[in-house]
């Protein structure tokens, strides 16, 4: 869907490119109910703040130099050094060691999860030569069940089976990818049969394609308004409250997603069955007069700037001026972390890094988050943050969850409007390709064409 934005730098959002390709691999990876479970890394213990991974033996990266404990070290260490941090390191300070064949993370304080932080995408591990100063470059450097040969910038991407992968035999003979941000345009390469897996159909085309050509899979995506609350009219809680007054989620979902979409009732969906026991926004502000605002968003999920003239018209309905700035996400991301806008319409996934919300809350909404778009420093928004951070894992640590998030909520400094449903397209000649909720795989080992 997207065109890489970092040269497919894995320390970007670029490395889920690189993830479902099955191209780059972490320690650990996620199993259903998002529990780690063993991939590069076979066994870990953890000693209070100190987790020991012992490094799998017998595998190679595709330039050929075998995966040590220090290269292991060597990827982590560039990733926690790295400005900014992968998301998924928000708020935490990571100190490597290698003993024997192990690899040996301590962060500064006990964290509960970080086998689960080390199968982030984000922290792949590569071969020492994909490391270049500042520069990743992730071509002919991992060891997953596919070896990226090339990139052509923000075109297509070829890679061609591993035939030397450490978990056994790859199915297909590699994969071609292509870039086509435009939704319409993708669902067109599906019908006329020049593509075999479309990622993100847009609801606008899933009833022109075959029944059998697409998969709606419920995932951890909310689309969600963020309100800048540093600056502009919205650092006012009672004007974010006229807002938050002014929208009818329940008409986008039927209206722009024709039904495919859940409303959203929090900042986590239907994904995660757990979120259902939230209480829920207990102190909203009063709101108080409407005023003149920017709106930003970008196309490359084609439902957006529909919803965002939907919301120009609601907000102007309510005595809002709205302007809106659409452009391809490539070109207004640095906008809008930067606080250029008032409000921001985006798409996110709220358990894409860790299987845990706790790291996108974190992320989105603390004070030092790497991805503030609400500018957001709030001192009982970031009290319950650390607090469900430093939780175990288990059900004490959903209770915590659900409270940052009611204390997000509380603050108005996001709304969120809908749950997405991913619309995957496959040709019938294809077999066993991933449907992930989380976004992380689409071709696999066992993926081919009948």
């Amino acid at each position: 869907m997207q065109p890489p934005r970092s040269g497919l730098s894995p320390l970007t959002d670029d490395a889920f490119k690189l993830s479902r390709w099955a191209t780059a691999e972490t320690l650990v990876v996620l199993d259903a109910d998002g529990n780690a479970v063993p991939a590069l890394a076979t066994e870990w213990t953890q000693d209070g703040a100190a987790w020991t991974f012992t490094i799998r033996e017998g595998v190679r990266f595709h330039d050929g130099t075998d995966l040590t404990p220090e290269a292991v070290a060597n990827a982590l260490e560039v990733a926690a050094a790295a400005a900014p941090k992968p998301r998924i390191l928000d708020g935490v300070d990571l100190t490597i060691a290698v003993e024997g064949n192990t690899v040996i993370v301590t962060t500064a304080e006990v964290d509960p999860l970080v086998p689960e932080r080390m199968s982030s995408p984000q922290l792949s591990v590569l071969a020492a030569k994909a490391y270049q100063g500042d520069i990743v470059n992730p071509i002919g450097a991992g060891t997953g069940a596919f070896v990226l040969t090339a990139v052509n910038s923000t075109v297509s991407a070829t890679l061609d089976r591993n035939e030397d992968w450490w978990g056994g035999e790859v199915a297909a003979a590699g994969i071609d990818a292509s870039f086509v941000p435009d939704g319409t345009a993708r669902a067109g390469k599906l019908r006329a049969g020049e593509a075999d897996i479309v990622e993100a159909i847009p609801v606008s085309q899933a009833g022109l394609l075959e029944a059998d050509q697409i998969t709606e899979v419920p995932m951890p995506r909310t689309c969600t308004l963020y309100l800048n609350c540093s600056t502009g009219p919205f650092a006012d809680a009672g004007v974010r409250a006229a807002a938050r007054e002014a929208i009818d989620a329940e008409t986008l979902v039927e209206g722009v997603y024709d039904g495919r979409a859940d409303l959203a009732e929090g900042l986590l969906g239907p994904a995660i069955p757990w979120a259902a026991d939230r209480e829920g926004r207990t102190a909203p502000a009063a709101a108080t007069e409407p005023a003149s605002i920017t709106l930003g968003t970008f196309t490359d999920r084609a439902e957006l700037p529909d919803v965002a003239q939907v919301l120009q018209q609601q907000l102007q309905d309510a005595g809002f001026e709205v302007e809106l700035d659409i452009r391809e996400y490539a070109n207004i991301e640095a906008d809008a972390l930067d606080g250029a806008f008032d409000a921001f319409l985006l798409s996110r996934a709220t358990i894409l890094d860790s299987g845990d919300p706790a790291a996108y809350m974190y992320s989105d909404f603390a004070s030092d988050g790497s991805f503030n778009l609400s500018q957001l420093a709030d001192d009982t928004v970031d009290t319950a943050l650390h607090e469900a951070a430093s939780t175990p894992t288990g059900e004490e640590r959903r209770a915590a969850i659900l409270a940052a998030e009611t204390a997000i909520l509380n603050t108005d400094a996001a709304l969120p409007l809908l749950h997405e449903r991913v619309i995957q397209g496959d040709a019938a000649t294809v077999v066993d390709s991933v449907k992930d909720p989380r976004e992380r795989e689409l071709v696999s080992p066992d993926t081919h064409l009948a």
